[in-house]
Parts: structure tokens; C-alpha cells; sequence
């Protein structure tokens, strides 16, 4: 029964699939040109006008630049779908499409996160002149259009949108970088300066350069398939970070920049658009998902610099309860790994926010505020959209939880505690196997940590059962006083909901014991070596106490009544991270198994995460 429901879904999907390519083919016309930049490389630009424009009905154009390929090719070829969502797609709207420099049919040379160009001369081009000179070739010779563009791209189309952002054509009046990288070191393949090993089958994608106009995936020769569905067993079996790039990616180049690339150095300051996004004046919207296991900081970040730097944008900032990028697919009920969120989520943001957003700055009168609330973001733990006038709330108090003898004390303690960490017997970032094998990990962002908890290299801090709701609303710092035995090591911190033991959902999956889950709510990973300059690692002194300060990306999450906070430390957190090799090397990229060093350490009692906690009237 289970296989002719399987072929049932897939033959609606299918239907549902062809029906709409009809509709894209019979309601608008497809044309492919190569629009010329002003270096002279020429970039492949699919544009799909509707057919009811004319000189009286004049339309705006909505585009988005990708890495990803603008497929299918070929002129009586159509996508099944157009621009952010349908709504937008039925709405009167010219969408265009392009292969950005070096990927698929564009010519040029691809490079990983362009770096902007702080002073153009006529011939310096980076991301912002290419969107620019591209609005500026569609607005003289797309016939009717209403001289308004709009920008938008999910992932790294999202980080194309940032760019653009800064060719401040006059044109340009509303762009909605959603999930994007803002700064490389800490997004995406690092976690301050942390190489993520669970994207390992990804590199392929972003290290290969084509010799030629491609319509296929041509870097995929190189791509290491799974063997098991025991994911794990490839890791265990591949040995460490520099095992695997030494058999599989040498060739790679940008597998070959980060690993050469230990420390926050010029190669990864010049790939942060962060310092660029000054004097923006026209409307964004930043978009991202709390469970993103890619670019959760980025749409924040984004957000909260043009906040500071740009009074005179029209700026707003939406986080739901997604993963990387599943606002833009409508599911139904809403789950992220074990944990329901409600229905139709996506459906609401598409219709009462991002369509709302484009049609405003794009039909209307751009010098008005679209009426979408400054900061929309979804309570993780209420399960409910919130509205603030500011982001993080101005009236969030900040409230430190200090990290004492297993418990989360509101004082500072003399009771420390300790761990034994081996990087020969990691700690485990998930107990699916199956996920391992991902392209890239999305399910541990809410999983259930009750396999980590107990371990000797894993140490625990929890509340008593909370007797009223507490909801954090903004900013994590985790502040932590640390000795090792070793000279150098990482920490992993990790926030966690403890449902109640007789918790049961009202939407659950199958097989999952929701009594007692540990929920992960937010997480992050910080080398010690970098707890004083990012540019450059310096060493532990053995058994000295050393203060690691970071921040966790931002949270709005109530924990109920009846539930507890946790928190849980590590060194190791595998496959997900490269495991430290816990004795300080200048490349720790390139740590042999010889390196690795058995390690004591110790959590001081004046350790704490500042939290931003919302009163119960903050609450809408």
C-alpha cells in the first residue's frame, strides 16, 4: 500500500509539474540573449515576458543571478515555475534569469564569493557592476517595462542579491537576499574559521572550473558518492580533514583555498560584504530560516549592518521555522526534522509578506513603506509569527545563565567542571546515519541530543523544571573561562529545550519518543586559537585559564512551562566540524592522525551565555 501511495505522489507531482510548465509556456514568451559587461564578458540571460504587456500595460521585471544554472536552455524550453513564489508568478511581472561569471553558459572565471571592489575604475568589476550593467541593458531594451527591477536569489543567489544591492542603478528599488552568505568565514563551509566536514560531497560544485559553455553539471565527475547508508563509516573510514582532501580534492581549487587559508587573512576579509553595505537607499528584505544548517547569520547579519549604516533604507528582516530555503516550497504541515510548527507556514510568508514586499516597491510608489513591520520572526518554542518595531527588541533584557557544577546558576560559582576529550573518539554532531550522506546536513539543527548527553566528553548544564514560560528573543554570547591540558582545542556549545517527560504533540511522527526530547535549539563552535585575534591562532598554555568569547547565531525561542534549558559543551563535535587535533599547529587544516592529542578540560564556574529574554509584556 505504502509503494502505490509512493507512485500515486509521484505522478501528482509529476501532473503537477507539466500543468504548470503549460502555464509558464502559454502565458509568457521566453527569450535567451548574452547581455555584454562592461570587461566585455558576456553573461547568458533568459527573460520570460508575459504576453498581455503593451504600451498601456506596463510591467516591472524581477530578477535573480545564480551559480546554479537559469536551465532549461533553449527558447521553447520553460520552467514549470517563475520569480519567488506563484503568487508573484500570476501577478504581472517580467522574470529574468542569468549564469553569473564562469558558470554554465556565461563566459568568464568564476570565483567563490567575488570580492567587492571598493573603488571601481572603468575596467574593475565585481558582483554590484555586473547587476548594474545588467539592469541597465534590460530597462533600455525589454520593451514596456516600467523602468522598476526587483532582486531576489535563496543561498548563494542570495549572496548575489547582497552584491547587487551595491550597484545602486536608480532602477533597482527592491532586493530580498534570502539565505545568504554575508560573511565566508563565518557561513556556509566555516564556523569561524571552523571547516564544516558534513559538506564535504559539496566542494565539487564550487571547485571545478568549466572550459567551456556548459548546459550540464560538468564538475560532476568528481563528485564522491555514497557507498553505505551508514554516512558515518565514509568519515570514520576517510581518516582526517587533510586524509580526505589529500584523496579526493587535491585538484579542487576551492577546496585548496580554505584549506591553505587557516586564519581570518586577506583571502577571506575580501569575501566579507558586510564592510560594503553602506548608504543603501532603496527597500530589502532579508529572509532566513532558524533551523538554515547553511546561512542562518547571514540574513541577519545583512540585516543588522544596514540597519547601522543606512538610515534611509526601508529595511526588514523575516526569519521563519525553515531549513535552507524551505520558505519557498510549500509542504503542508510544517516540520523540521521531528518537530511540527504548524500549517501552511510557507504559504503565509509567500502571500503576507514577500508578495506584498515586491509588488509595493515595484507597482507602487517606492518612496512609501510598504506597511510590512520592521522584524517578523517566528517564536521557535510558541510556535507563532511575532512582530517587532526593532530587531534585536529594544526591550529584550540581557540575562546571564552562568555554567555551574551541572546546573545553569544565575551567580557565578567556584565549582568547575571537566571533561575528557580524545580526537580519536569524537563526539557524534547526529545519531542519523542516513544524514550523513547529505549533500549537505540539515536535520541536526533541531535534533534530539539525548544521544550526546552522558558521554565523558560532553558536559551538561540544566535548569530545574520552569514554572513560567521564558522566551529568548535576539543576541547568544557564550562567555566561557577554560583550561586544557593542551595547546589547543574547540567548543562546541549547544542550547537545548528538555520537553516534559509526559510531552505529547499534537502533530508527531512516527516512532519518535517525545517524552524528555532535547530539542537543539541553537548551536555554535569557536577554536580556541582564535579567542584573541581571528587574523592569527595562538596556543594554549597548558592549564591556564583563558577566556573564549562567542557569539551563537540569534534565537526566538520560548521554553514553555514545565520544560528546561540546557547546555551542553564538547571539543569535538564529528563529522559535522573537522576534529581538532588538540595540539596547536600553525594549519590545523592539515593535522595528521600523529597529531592528535588527549586532552583534560575545564569549564570554569564564571562561564555564562547572555541571552537577550523578552518579559511576558513584550510579548504580541
Amino acid at each position: 500500500m505504502k509503494k502505490y501511495f509512493g507512485f500515486l505522489f509521484l505522478f501528482i507531482l509529476a501532473f503537477s509539474i507539466a500543468q504548470n510548465k503549460n502555464y509558464v509556456k502559454e502565458n509568457f514568451t521566453k527569450k535567451e540573449i548574452y547581455i555584454t559587461m562592461r570587461d566585455g564578458v558576456k553573461l547568458f540571460t533568459s527573460i520570460y515576458t508575459p504576453k498581455d504587456i503593451s504600451k498601456t500595460k506596463k510591467l516591472p521585471i524581477i530578477m535573480q543571478r545564480t551559480c546554479y544554472s537559469v536551465a532549461p536552455y533553449g527558447e521553447n524550453e520553460y520552467k514549470s515555475s517563475l520569480g519567488p513564489n506563484k503568487f508573484l508568478m500570476n501577478d504581472g511581472y517580467i522574470f529574468v534569469y542569468q549564469d553569473v561569471r564562469g558558470r554554465y553558459m556565461s563566459e568568464g572565471t568564476f570565483t567563490n564569493m567575488t570580492p567587492q571592489v571598493e573603488r571601481k575604475t572603468k575596467k574593475d568589476v565585481d558582483e554590484s557592476t555586473d547587476t548594474y550593467d545588467t539592469i541597465d541593458w534590460l530597462i533600455k531594451n525589454i520593451e514596456n517595462n516600467n523602468k522598476k527591477v526587483g532582486q531576489y536569489g535563496t543561498s548563494y543567489p542570495g549572496f548575489y542579491t547582497a552584491a547587487g544591492i551595491l550597484a545602486d542603478h536608480p532602477a533597482l528599488v527592491a532586493s530580498s537576499p534570502q539565505a545568504p552568505i554575508s560573511n565566508f568565514w563565518n557561513d556556509d563551509f566555516l564556523h569561524n574559521g571552523k571547516i564544516m566536514m558534513g559538506y564535504f560531497r559539496t566542494f565539487p560544485v564550487f571547485g571545478v572550473q568549466k572550459t567551456k559553455a556548459e548546459k550540464e553539471d560538468w564538475y560532476m565527475d568528481t563528485y564522491v558518492k555514497p557507498t553505505s547508508e551508514d554516512g558515518l563509516k565514509f568519515y570514520r573510514d576517510m581518516g582526517t580533514l587533510n586524509d580526505g582532501y589529500q584523496k579526493y580534492y587535491k585538484n579542487n581549487f576551492f577546496m585548496t583555498e580554505i584549506m591553505n587559508h587557516p586564519n581570518y587573512d586577506e583571502y577571506w576579509q575580501k569575501r566579507s560584504i558586510l564592510p560594503h553595505l553602506k548608504n543603501v537607499n532603496h527597500a530589502v528584505m532579508s529572509v532566513g530560516g532558524w533551523f538554515d544548517a547553511e546561512d542562518l547569520s547571514g540574513p541577519l547579519n545583512i540585516y543588522k549592518t544596514i540597519e547601522k549604516t543606512s538610515p534611509k533604507a526601508k529595511n526588514t528582516i523575516v526569519m521563519g521555522p525553515f531549513s535552507h530555503g524551505a520558505w519557498g516550497r510549500e509542504t503542508g504541515k510544517a516540520f523540521h526534522n521531528d518537530i511540527y510548527f504548524g500549517d501552511s507556514i510557507a504559504t503565509y510568508y509567500q502571500k503576507n509578506l514577500e508578495t506584498k514586499f515586491f509588488n509595493h516597491y515595484l507597482k507602487g510608489d517606492t518612496k512609501t513603506d510598504a506597511g510590512l513591520p520592521e522584524a517578523v520572526m517566528f517564536d521557535t518554542g510558541s510556535k507563532e509569527w511575532r512582530e517587532f518595531a526593532t530587531y534585536p527588541p529594544k526591550e529584550a533584557k540581557k540575562v546571564k545563565f552562568y555554567l555551574a557544577n551541572g546546573t545553569l546558576e544565575k551567580n557565578a560559582s567556584s565549582k568547575n567542571s571537566e571533561y575528557y576529550s580524545d580526537p580519536n573518539n569524537p563526539v557524534l554532531s547526529s545519531d542519523n546515519l542516513k544524514d550523513f550522506n547529505g549533500f549537505t546536513p540539515r536535520n541536526y539543527m533541531s535534533e534530539d541530543q539525548r544521544f550526546a548527553e552522558g558521554r565523558p566528553d560532553v558536559v551538561t548544564f540544566t535548569t530545574d523544571i520552569l514554572t513560567e514560560d521564558m522566551t529568548f528573543g535576539g543576541e547568544i554570547m557564550a562567555k566561557l573561562n577554560i583550561a586544557s591540558t593542551s595547546t589547543d582545542a574547540d567548543f562546541a556549545v549547544k542550547l537545548i529545550d528538555v520537553y516534559p517527560e509526559d510531552y505529547k504533540p499534537t502533530e508527531k511522527k512516527e516512532g519518535v519518543i517525545y517524552g524528555n526530547y532535547h530539542q537543539m535549539v541553537r548551536s555554535e563552535i569557536m577554536p580556541a586559537r582564535f579567542r584573541n585575534s581571528r587574523e592569527k591562532g595562538e596556543a594554549l598554555i597548558p592549564n591556564q585559564k583563558s577566556a573564549v568569547n562567542f557569539q551563537l547565531q540569534d534565537v526566538m525561542h520560548t521554553f514553555k512551562k514545565g520544560h528546561k534549558i540546557q547546555v551542553q559543551i564538547s571539543s569535538t563535535w564529528f563529522p559535522l566540524f573537522a576534529v581538532n587535533p588538540q595540539k596547536f599547529l600553525e594549519n590545523p587544516n592539515f593535522a595528521t592522525k600523529e597529531d592528535y592529542t588527549k586532552a583534560f578540560i575545564k569549564i570554569f564556574g564564571d562561564s555564562y551565555l547572555e541571552v537577550d529574554v523578552l518579559g511576558k509584556s513584550d510579548k504580541k
